[in-house]
């Protein structure tokens, strides 16, 4: 027997059918993978218009919750997150997904010496007459499938003497492992939207809202050694703060 919305409700019908559909979603009825009832079999069930089933999946679209795919149809998208810890001591990246059961891997979009942009070079405190830094773009993948974009821009010095491994290394854990301690890291969390760049590079809509973790590091005396930030799809990383007090000063 079809089932259609309450007629004395308020509630635009594409919201009603949206949010019942996004229920059965999140309560598991429909898995990561599953294809919904098509545009017939939803104007069928709930006895309305083609036009209002189209607006009712764009509602889902919007919500990140289904994709669709030309020519088959309407599937649920994958829901699980991966938790980036920021926490002291610091855990690395690919450590962190390690524990969680995730593979983690980058893809080097560039690696090269540029001037550095005025407020890069100020965050560095890189000297008037030597701007030059080494500039990253990586692409980083969970289980294969693009998550985030990290644009690092590094002290002169250790891009050179480490290029071969920050190509295709985490920078990080690449820089401990050559001796350079990195002491402290100052960090923010924001929401931005994706620009036509990041798009193609995440395989998200244009707009779509992202994370940006913005950071600089500083070794143990207090030199800023690197900065960056790391634009991370909200479907795929969340992060994780770890916030202790500080022992009182005896």
């Amino acid at each position: 027997m079809s089932r259609s919305p309450e007629p004395q409700s308020s509630t635009p019908l594409h919201l009603v059918i949206s949010e019942r559909l996004r229920e059965e979603i999140l309560s598991g009825k429909y898995a990561s993978g599953d294809q919904i009832p098509s545009e017939h079999q939803l104007m069928e069930q709930y006895q309305v218009s083609r036009i209002t089933v189209r607006r009712a999946i764009a509602n889902l679209t919007n919500q990140g919750l289904v994709i669709t795919r030309r020519g088959k149809g309407v599937f649920v998208k994958d829901q699980r997150k991966y938790i980036c810890t920021l926490s002291n001591p610091l855990i690395f990246f690919k450590e962190d997904m390690a524990r969680q059961g995730v593979t983690s891997s980058i893809q080097s979009l560039a690696f090269e010496p540029l001037a550095a942009p005025d407020k890069i070079q100020q965050i560095l405190q890189l000297p008037e007459n030597d701007t030059e830094v080494y500039f990253q773009r990586k692409l980083i993948l969970l289980n294969n499938v693009p998550a985030a974009v990290d644009i690092t821009y590094v002290l002169p010095e250790l891009g050179r003497q480490f290029a071969d491994e920050l190509r295709f290394h985490m920078t990080f854990p690449t820089l401990e492992q050559n001796g350079i301690v990195i002491e402290h890291i100052e960090a923010t969390v924001e929401s931005v939207h994706t620009s036509h760049e990041l798009s193609q590079y995440l395989a998200v809509p244009l707009g779509e809202p992202l994370l940006v973790y913005r950071y600089i590091a500083y070794t143990n005396q207090e030199t800023p050694i690197l900065c960056g930030e790391t634009f991370s799809r909200g479907d795929r990383l969340c992060y994780s703060v770890v916030l202790t007090r500080q022992a009182s000063a005896r």
